[in-house]
């Protein structure tokens, strides 16, 4: 059964995963998006797995290994797909590795409430490997809607095992493990072949006995022949990189292809229509099957979800209801983050006094103790109590949406506005991700399979506020616009102007990517299917470890990796003296006259600056340089810090600068390194840095320029 000298599983780029041992099998676990596919690898895999990325592309992985009846498997999580007709970048990966990755077993994750698009895919897969095993996810939920499948049967029309579970409670996951055994080591099904008309037929039995030749055993003949025949030229050089020799080159096959290609033709067929029959009977057949297998006992299931939809993807509703809902979030993590916050800065300000005491005890040098405590340790402090308690709730919220199936709905209410932007509708997301971390935000446009698309999104993320902009927004907000004296009322106003300047931010988004489009990054915008998943109870403790583990400090980890080094520069700017001045006041005064063109000052620039590690430092940087006290403080309460910032010259025109320009300038030091990995260029990095510090300067300098012409201020 070929159990000996396996090769290590390769996909169309290169090496993905090395076996340990000749027995040990690889599975491939696929499925459409919002299936629950991860739910059932991460119950398989629990805490054995790792992720990466596949090799020359930035679409990340997740591996993992579990033991079953004496036997190893490795289980890899491939990117969601609808089709292995790839329109994406995981949509080619994942057909890469089910295709040409020989997996000894491809496990195809479907949703029990939305079976009939499932088996699109199903079909597809079927047509590649007959080692194959359907898992029927979500029994659970079709059970509730009155949706019965007979699994049975199921299995006869597909010609494979297939199991019905319920993932989230672990339900039915034994009988998959033993379906996935029995396949992995037992003889490949024959599965039924999907019937394409005549003319396609007999198109493939010209091509049949030469492929099944160059083939063997490693693949499916006549899904090759298929491919030739469409004429994919992508996945042409990966069947020709797999087989190891020119395919397309092959007199033979040229000679087939040619006469296959003119029957074809003759009888109307060129290769869009190919295409398009090809994918009509196979949504004939998924139709064909689901009739056979599945009834409904109410007609009506998801009349609550329409309902629900009407409501929040409707032209009159749909983007007031999203803002509402933003507005929400924030407030809630405004409020919720306050007291953790002084419960931190109280504890490292704790913790600072022992370090002072320990230094005492060691007869440290003063600049030693300034540079490493004052310095290094309070920078981080401060990154830490500012950042840490707001992520814990933002992301936590965010990932409760994700998981309730609303952020597709997001992008569905946004994507005709990135459309006539010129940009791509998955940007909606990439820039809510922007919210919690722009350097999360970043990384996600890896979902925007078009380069032009995915950069736009990548230099425009910026432009929506991250976690660390918010406590700058929020102090400016609330001694300036609000008031200090507190309360719900103060906290409700300070949500709504925050929320106001975040759709100033949405707004600055698309007129930059537009402006993008126009010029620098010419092109159409691209279509992409876009599902509105059924509404899910999300699954409150898990959402809760999984966005603390794999968002918050994932991306605190980051913020304090550059802000322990920026603790030490600021620290010897300001203690370092050049004349009678420090050199932090040296570069305030050369920034000074620049600085008040757009309606700051030197300090706050500079400021800003040296925030470019992290943008939380940014406030404790400024009072630090009014004082003159060589390291960074902390006023205690709003009021003081307001009476310190208008003796030193502040105005509401210059607190509005100050916001504007928090809003749109550079990206902090984590989202640089992030654009620059992401794109793998340093040019597109500068780009990224000067496109909002250029906005933020334009508009600042609109602002203030008014305020003068006006008399205001």
């Amino acid at each position: 059964m070929g159990l000996l000298n396996r090769a290590p599983i390769q996909d169309g780029d290169g090496l993905v995963i090395q076996r340990q041992d000749d027995r040990e099998r690889v599975i491939a676990l696929a499925g459409n998006p919002n299936v629950g596919k991860s739910t059932v690898f991460n119950a398989l895999t629990g805490l054995n797995q790792h992720t990466g990325n596949w090799p020359g592309k930035t679409v990340a992985n997740a591996q993992g290994r579990y033991r079953y009846g004496g036997e190893n498997f490795i289980l890899v999580d491939i990117p969601g797909t609808y089709s292995l007709m790839a329109n994406s970048l995981e949509e080619e990966v994942a057909r890469d590795f089910i295709c040409f990755g020989e997996p000894d077993t491809v496990v195809v994750v479907t949703d029990a409430t939305c079976l009939e698009r499932n088996l699109n895919l199903v079909l597809q897969v079927l047509e590649v490997t007959g080692r194959m095993v359907v898992c029927v996810n979500l029994m659970d939920e079709a059970k509730k809607k009155g949706i019965t499948i007979d699994l049975a049967a199921l299995s006869r029309e597909l010609g494979v095992p297939v199991v019905g579970a319920s993932a989230r409670q672990g339900k039915g996951l034994p009988d998959l493990m033993e379906a996935i055994s029995q396949v992995s080591f037992g003889e490949a099904q024959s599965p039924r072949d999907l019937y394409y008309g005549k003319e396609i037929e007999e198109a493939i039995a010209l091509l049949m006995p030469r492929v099944s030749e160059l083939c063997g055993e490693r693949m499916n003949p006549r899904w090759a022949c298929l491919k030739l025949l469409d004429g994919d030229d992508t996945l042409s050089e990966n069947l020709e990189r797999f087989l190891g020799m020119p395919v397309m080159a092959d007199p033979v096959i040229q000679e087939c292809l040619t006469r296959a290609r003119e029957d074809l033709g003759r009888a109307g067929i060129g290769q869009e229509t190919m295409r398009d029959q090809v994918v009509s009977r196979i949504v004939c057949q998924a139709e064909r099957v689901y009739a056979s297998c599945v009834n409904l006992k109410k007609q009506g299931y998801d009349k609550r979800d329409r309902r629900l939809d009407r409501l929040l993807t409707s032209r009159a509703t749909g983007i007031p209801v999203m803002i509402a809902l933003l507005a929400l979030i924030f407030w809630l993590t405004i409020t919720g983050a306050n007291y953790p916050s002084q419960l931190l800065s109280s504890f490292f300000g704790y913790l600072e006094g022992q370090l002072t005491l320990l230094f005492s005890g060691w007869g440290a040098p003063a600049w030693l103790h300034g540079l490493f405590v004052e310095g290094m340790f309070r920078t981080l402090g401060w990154v830490i109590a500012v950042m840490l308690p707001p992520m814990a709730i933002f992301f936590p919220l965010f990932t409760l949406l994700e998981d309730l199936g609303y952020l597709p709905r997001v992008a569905f209410n946004l994507d005709k506005y990135f459309r006539k932007a010129g940009a791509h509708g998955k940007q909606a997301l990439t820039m809510a991700m922007g919210f919690g971390c722009n350097a999360c935000g970043v990384m996600g446009c890896r979902i925007i399979d078009s380069p032009r698309e995915r950069l736009i999104a990548i230099l425009t993320n910026n432009f929506v506020p991250c976690n660390g902009r918010f406590p700058t927004l929020i102090s400016i907000i609330t001694m300036f616009f609000v008031g200090t004296a507190g309360g719900l009322g103060a906290s409700l106003l300070s949500t709504l102007m925050l929320t106001g300047l975040i759709v100033f931010g949405v707004i600055m988004t698309l007129l930059v990517s537009k402006g993008l489009s126009r010029t620098l990054l010419k092109g159409m915008p691209s279509s992409f299917a876009l599902e509105l998943p059924p509404y899910r109870r999300p699954q409150v403790g898990k959402v809760i470890v999984r966005s603390i583990f794999d968002r918050t400090l994932f991306v605190l980890g980051r913020a304090m990796a550059v802000a322990a080094p920026a603790g030490l520069l600021i620290w010897a700017l300001s203690n370092t003296m050049v004349g009678d001045m420090s050199i932090l006041a040296h570069c305030v005064r050369f920034f000074d006259p620049f600085a008040r063109v757009i309606g700051l000052d030197g300090v706050i620039l500079m400021a800003f600056i040296l925030g470019f590690p992290a943008n939380e430092i940014v406030i404790p940087i400024a009072i630090m340089t009014y004082l003159a006290t060589g390291s960074l403080i902390e006023m205690d309460n709003l009021m003081e810090l307001k009476n310190l910032l208008v003796a030193n010259g502040w105005t509401w025109i210059t607190a509005l600068c100050t916001m504007v320009f928090s809003l749109c300038h550079f990206p902090c030091g984590t989202t640089c390194w992030t654009i620059r990995k992401e794109t793998g260029s340093t040019k597109w990095m500068a780009l990224g840095f000067a496109i909002p510090t250029v906005a933020g300067i334009l508009l600042c300098f609109v602002i203030a320029t008014l305020a003068r012409f006006c008399g205001l201020g």
